[in-house]
């Protein structure tokens, strides 16, 4: 074979490769973008006047809605309306253990979006992101346990000041944080909401991280599995804790155009960590978001009256430099050796 010939065999292959991490690093960016705006407005839309939405609900669309934009997704891929029939009854209908499979991390997920409600709810959005950001801590370790991933030194120290500067955020006098808000508010409440949420998110994550990498279907079609099954448990739950309010207010009671934006957002951001998992890993999606605290603490300040106290500073601080100690002491993926039998093994 000539160079020439190897030169364009090996051009498709670059530009794939170019593709992915351009994907990669697109989706990164937006997640960012997207946690952020999220919950600013989250934060409004459950400390402002008036008739107060029922955060089930919320749940229950947020599931549909994602449900929604993947099958319009895969209809697009497959080109026909036949062709998409055809996808969905092979991997959906004719495969009923796989979508058992998946319910484990829709039902987590279904339960998470719930308690972050109450979490964003209860603590000022600064507070929360910073806070939330536990989540790495509880997917690096699960990482580690379920899926084999090796960290580095480095990165366990990260993981460790990751914990004490969200501990420290604790710290911070109320009086001198606390934003401006019509409703009660339950730091304590909050706090366990988000803790719980963090655990919940680390074993889901690397659970269906572990499904992605592992089985052929695509993301889009996990996330009708997830978004689909999600729904119906999402309907449980809202039957459970607020059935007999909802039939009595109303299913929309309280919506307007910044809760459907809210809703969409959420939607969203399922697809672009769905993205992130499949072309990164699960803790990069994590400290992707971790970039979202600086945007979330000056919208804080600018439309919350948000206060940034020594404890808060010094937290944050801590937060963000273990963000970055962690994706930069990344250990190197072992190298192939192509032994003289020819076997592959690793360095």
């Amino acid at each position: 074979m000539t160079s020439t010939e190897t030169s364009k065999e090996s051009q498709p292959k670059a530009m794939e490769l170019n593709s992915a991490s351009l994907l990669k690093y697109m989706s990164l960016v937006l997640l960012t973008a997207q946690n952020a705006v999220f919950i600013l407005s989250m934060r409004y839309v459950r400390t402002r006047e008036g008739d107060m939405f029922f955060t089930t609900s919320a749940v229950i669309l947020q599931e549909a809605i994602k449900c929604l934009l993947s099958l319009i997704i895969i209809l697009v891929q497959e080109g026909s309306v036949k062709g998409w029939l055809l996808h969905l009854n092979d991997n959906i209908l004719r495969n009923p253990l796989d979508c058992i499979k998946v319910s484990v991390p829709s039902l987590i997920y279904t339960l998470q979006n719930n308690l972050i409600f109450i979490g964003v709810s209860n603590l000022d959005a600064a507070v929360f992101q910073v806070t939330y950001q536990l989540k790495i801590l509880t997917t690096a370790v699960l990482s580690v346990i379920m899926l084999k991933k090796q960290l580095s030194k480095v990165q366990w120290v990260a993981l460790v000041i990751l914990f004490v500067g969200v501990s420290t955020v604790q710290l911070q006098p109320e009086n001198i944080s606390k934003s401006k808000s019509s409703v009660p508010q339950n730091p304590f409440i909050g706090l366990v909401a988000v803790i719980t949420a963090c655990v919940m998110s680390g074993f889901a994550g690397v659970y269906f991280e572990k499904i992605l990498k592992g089985t052929s279907q695509s993301v889009w079609l996990r996330n009708v599995q997830l978004g689909g099954i999600g729904t119906v448990v999402g309907y449980i739950t809202m039957e459970l804790s607020d059935g007999a309010a909802v039939r009595e207010k109303g299913f929309f009671i309280g919506y307007d155009k910044w809760v459907w934006f809210v809703i969409l957002l959420q939607s969203c951001g399922g697809l672009i960590v769905a993205v992130v998992v499949k072309y990164a890993d699960n803790i990069l999606k994590g400290f992707a978001t971790s970039a979202a605290i600086i945007i979330s603490c000056i919208g804080s300040m600018f439309f919350f009256n948000f206060s940034l106290s020594k404890e808060f500073s010094i937290g944050a601080s801590l937060v963000i430099a273990a963000t970055y100690l962690y994706s930069k002491y990344v250990p190197p993926k072992p190298s192939p050796i192509i032994a003289p039998n020819g076997k592959i093994t690793q360095t």
